[in-house]
């Protein structure tokens, strides 16, 4: 059975929700197929779909978690090669070549990043540098940096915060850090610390 309510509610929205679809669902030939589904999941609740408040945020709610479980369906994999042990030892594609070293095995693009850090924290402002060398290296909490520095609590959080922010902005320029498709950390030129 049909609910007139879901029917106008649909009607009036699926376009957008196709839309968003298409931009979300890789490959983006499978947004119809999810969109059938949202419809269906949106047929089921029946009656109940009357008493929601705002039709439109439901079905995008619900079109938001069919993106996330259709990402998670379909989430490729490539399996590993015969001869990784033996290639072990040569430089990881990208990130070595960059940065005519080998990186230490096992470890993480993102945690090898981290021989970038003396020197880029050099650079950064003094009040920049004393938050994050107090509290995110040192382990200060931030309620003692406060109590330290003068400040409120809020006070203290939005400093370390905007520190964060800016040796992030310096690490990504001065280490030429380069971002997978995932947003990750997949490579980086490294940068001395200060002799």
């Amino acid at each position: 059975m049909t609910v007139p309510c879901l029917l106008d509610a649909w009607s009036a929205h699926e376009s957008e929700l196709l839309r968003y679809l298409r931009h979300h669902v890789r490959p983006a030939s499978e947004a119809e197929d999810v969109l059938h589904d949202l419809f269906l999941k949106a047929l089921r609740q029946g009656e109940r779909f009357c008493a929601v408040n705002n039709p439109r945020a439901w079905l995008f709610e619900v079109a938001r978690n069919a993106v996330v479980d259709h990402a998670r369906r379909t989430r490729s994999s490539e399996p590993l090669p015969e001869d990784l042990a033996e290639r072990g030892a040569e430089p990881a594609a990208m990130g070595a070549q960059a940065m005519n070293e080998l990186p230490e095995p096992g470890l993480a693009p993102v945690d090898q990043l981290s021989a970038c850090l003396p020197r880029v924290l050099t650079e950064l402002a003094a009040d920049d540098r004393e938050a994050l060398e107090l509290c995110d290296i040192g382990g200060m909490s931030q309620k003692a940096f406060a109590a330290l520095k003068g400040l409120s609590l809020p006070g203290a959080k939005s400093r370390v915060q905007r520190a964060r922010l800016r040796l992030r902005a310096q690490l990504l320029c001065a280490c030429q850090v380069q971002l997978d498709e995932r947003g990750k950390v997949c490579c980086f030129v490294p940068r001395p610390p200060p002799g």
